[in-house]
């Protein structure tokens, strides 16, 4: 069976692309499960760039292996277009989803919901072989609000409001956020593309 790889440990964003996987005959595995430490530097000024980076990079050392990587964050109008491609470490430290929404909610104070417009972007970089690479991009449209609401997402979920759906990412069933999210935009386009040459693999 043909193995991708992909290039995080960050449990929700690997079960979300599992889910999305599981239609092709492949064994799909993170970082971790495939017995690599390794920790890619982002030195890219876009979603694409990174991704790509950290594809390539793991590519090197992964024995033939497909590999898959994103990256992926949240834009916000008001802000510039920031956190941008420093989402993850917005308020300094890499990870720390709680301090990075209070930075967010601490420069969102004041703004009006008409001024809250913001979007979700994931990249992801699919290298399947020397010669062949699928790069696709999906972005979701929302809201930033003023206080967090609901626990079933990760990262800016809570505070991430769609209009039509009337929840925040983190009150929304994960079936269908894996739909609407930018990393299911994103996955169902690399569907569509893998699609076209999984039969040739």
């Amino acid at each position: 069976m043909k193995k991708v790889i992909i290039a995080s440990n960050n449990e929700h964003k690997i079960s979300e692309i599992k889910k999305i996987l599981s239609k092709f005959s492949l064994e799909v595995l993170s970082l971790k499960e495939a017995g690599m430490d390794i920790d890619v530097e982002e030195t890219g000024n876009t979603f694409m760039e990174n991704a790509y980076i950290k594809a390539n990079e793991i590519f090197k050392i992964s024995e033939g292996n497909m590999v898959l990587a994103d990256d992926s964050g949240l834009e916000v109008d008001a802000l510039g277009g920031e956190p941008g491609i420093y989402s993850a470490r917005f308020a300094g430290e890499h990870g720390n989803d709680k301090k990075n929404r209070e930075k967010l909610l601490e420069l969102m104070k004041g703004k009006t919901y008409e001024e809250s417009t913001a979007h979700f972007v994931c990249a992801i970089a699919l290298i399947v072989n020397a010669n062949t690479h699928i790069d696709v991009q999906g972005e979701v449209y929302g809201n930033i609000i003023d206080e967090e609401r609901g626990t079933n997402g990760f990262g800016y979920d809570s505070l991430f409001y769609l209009s039509e759906y009337g929840k925040t990412f983190a009150e929304l069933d994960g079936s269908i956020k894996n739909i609407i999210s930018h990393r299911g935009k994103a996955l169902e386009k690399l569907e569509k593309e893998f699609s076209n040459i999984y039969k040739y693999l």
